[in-house]
């Protein structure tokens, strides 16, 4: 009876991650050990660059996991180096998606469901992640920039105080 109660108690504590589609790992972990993530992989981040569409009915884009993805920085201090991944999909995958992010606007983050390819030799040795399942978590969003007012105010007043010894060293120049 015991060991009945502990298989139970193993099975139910082990089906919520078999259902979940599994952990999420993060795109460092990946590029630290691209051997050792070869086969099924789940990652999430912003989808970056541009789609570049394939006669294949694949397309080919960026995933960024860095600080940026979620705290998106505009005028702003830096918090690290961008951090991502090529990953190929089947264009139907993006239909009505937006546009990857770029300078101006962050791209939809996502989570993507696939095979990471490290090395592959069908591609001429890139490694990259086949994705077959796409989940838009957040939609992409334009990035507003705002004037800082200090550098802007300073700029204001050296203007003025250029503008002002012009036209005074004039004046010398007119009686002098």
């Amino acid at each position: 009876m015991r060991s009945t109660v502990i298989a139970l108690v193993f099975m139910f504590s082990t089906a919520g991650a078999v259902f979940a589609g599994g952990d999420v790992t993060r795109v460092i972990d990946i590029i630290n050990d691209s051997e050792g993530y070869a086969g099924a992989v789940v990652v999430e981040g912003e989808l970056i660059g541009d789609y570049g569409r394939r006669s294949d009915g694949t397309v080919w884009t960026q995933l960024n996991d860095d600080v940026y993805v979620y705290s998106p920085t505009v005028l702003g201090n830096l918090g690290g180096a961008n951090i991502g991944i090529g990953v190929r999909l089947p264009a139907a995958l993006i239909e009505g998606l937006a546009e990857p992010g770029g300078y101006r606007e962050r791209g939809p983050v996502v989570r993507l469901e696939g095979v990471w390819k490290h090395h592959d030799p069908d591609r001429g040795g890139e490694s990259y992640l086949e994705v077959s399942k796409l989940t838009l978590l957040e939609p992409a969003m334009v990035l507003e920039e705002t004037a800082d007012v200090i550098p802007a105010g300073v700029g204001v007043v050296l203007i003025a105080i250029a503008i002002g010894l012009g036209v005074s060293r004039r004046r010398d120049d007119a009686t002098g």
